[in-house]
């Protein structure tokens, strides 16, 4: 299997640390709001990422972990706790904060087939492995302590900035303007916090109450959990020059080598052509999405038409395309469940191998669902419904669950095309639990001559 690491720029043959076994840290959510779909793309090419690498016969830990303290307003260690101004506006402690968000992360995850990782670390679990950490670094020279807090010093290490191809003088003149007189270089970043006396979340520490900083907690929690080194590392491309560049200083420094072997990250997601961002109002949820008609599967098969190193335009046009597009997928799906051909075994193989090479090119999943469509269009055949749904451990869309299933003696094939998108659209509507664009397109399907009746596996549809 081939993956694209950030830290060569190349594509690179995967070979893990154990022949069988991989060993993966994905920097999660910080629970003091909702995810939106930016977020949420950067999930899902974690999932395709995992489901990829169980295909080619790897057993997985991944932690991810769940950031509920120590997450500043900027990446420049300034400003609020993200965790604690959350919990001023909205007059709850950060624990509740923290607890509503994670419930609607996972659910969120859950909706888009964003399967589970073995372990969910919380920050405020391990702050004792985040101090100790801390005073290693202190103990080698790379840590200091100014009037607010501990600081790493990058001028100390020499490959600062590797990630993120800056050098560090470039760094340093592209820091914000100095608010800590007392750091030694104004690229300088947080290893902890000192906490004033009001501050809502504090813990005992050598320096004083306080609380760790942001970056320092996917280091010590992957340490915890992996030891020295481990295999791959994934997160959105905003992470690249602040908090994986300091992830490396810091893990590198404490322990004397590579940490990390490959460095995987998803491209931004944007919206109408420009940044996506709450301050814009179009930093769109997943219940934003259904509210208006679209199943969150929907939203998961428009992603899987982009390579995760692309950056994705998002727009409701494009949505609605998708949403076109899955419903004739899950048509063609079901031509197949009912089929009576026999498949030829050739091209079976040829299918399934033209596919699995497109997974294990790193995760070209768009070459991976033009397969399954070719495939598709072969005579109607359970050979190639087993296959589709083989496929679908992938592509996570429930092909299987979701097939149309109208009646025998009215087969997809001999309903007209307009009549297949409405029931398709009013299938969706009801998964989405959109019950008056339900209602509105049962009578449009009345209207029409048919009568459609749900039931435990979809529907069924009969001519009056």
């Amino acid at each position: 299997m081939k993956l694209y690491n950030t830290l060569s720029r190349q594509k690179e043959d995967f070979k893990p640390l154990k022949a069988k076994t991989v060993t993966m840290y994905t920097c999660g959510p910080t629970v003091y709001n909702y995810a939106h779909i930016g977020n949420l793309r950067t999930y899902i090419f974690m999932d395709l990422l995992r489901r990829g690498l169980k295909l080619s016969g790897f057993k997985l830990k991944t932690v991810m972990n769940i950031t509920d303290v120590g997450h500043l307003l900027s990446d420049a260690d300034e400003g609020e706790d993200k965790m604690a101004m959350a919990a001023r506006q909205q007059q709850k402690s950060p624990w509740e904060i923290a607890a509503y968000y994670s419930d609607v992360f996972f659910k969120d995850c859950e909706k888009l087939n964003i399967n589970k990782v073995e372990v969910y670390a919380k920050a405020t679990d391990y702050i004792a492995e985040m101090i100790a950490y801390v005073e290693g670094l202190v103990a080698k020279g790379y840590g200091y302590e100014t009037d607010d807090g501990i600081y790493f010093d990058i001028s100390k290490f020499s490959d600062y900035g590797k990630l993120s191809r800056l050098k560090l003088d470039e760094q340093q003149s592209g820091a914000r303007v100095e608010v800590n007189t007392q750091k030694r270089n104004p690229a300088d970043f947080a290893l902890w916090k000192k906490a004033e006396k009001n501050h809502i979340m504090q813990w005992d520490s050598p320096w004083g109450k306080g609380y760790p900083g942001w970056h320092i907690e996917c280091s010590a929690m992957a340490q915890k959990f992996f030891g020295k080194v481990f295999d791959i590392h994934t997160g959105g491309v905003d992470h690249i020059p602040v908090h994986h560049e300091n992830e490396i200083a810091q893990s590198e420094a404490l322990e004397g080598c590579k940490t990390i072997n490959y460095w995987m990250h998803g491209a931004f997601m944007l919206v109408n052509g420009g940044k996506m961002s709450k301050s814009l109002g179009n930093a769109y949820t997943v219940t934003n999405l259904t509210d208006k008609g679209y199943s969150p599967l929907t939203f998961r098969y428009f992603c899987l038409n982009a390579h995760y190193r692309k950056e994705l335009n998002f727009t409701f046009e494009g949505l609605d395309a998708s949403k076109t597009a899955l419903n004739r997928l899950y048509a063609a799906v079901y031509k197949h469940k009912i089929g009576s051909e026999k498949a030829d075994t050739q091209k079976l193989a040829n299918f399934k191998e033209e596919f699995n090479s497109a997974i294990k090119d790193d995760l070209n999943i768009p070459m991976a669902l033009g397969t399954l469509w070719t495939m598709l269009k072969e005579p109607a055949s359970k050979d190639i419904f087993a296959l589709a749904v083989e496929m679908d451990k992938i592509f996570g869309l429930d092909l299987d669950k979701n097939a149309l299933a109208p009646e025998e003696e009215n087969p997809t094939d001999e309903l007209s095309d307009e009549l297949v998108q409405i029931l398709t659209d009013r299938h969706a509507a009801r998964k989405a639990k959109n019950w008056a664009e339900s209602d509105r397109l049962r009578d449009l399907i009345a209207n029409m001559g048919y009568t459609v009746k749900d039931t435990p596996d979809g529907y069924t549809v009969t001519k009056k």
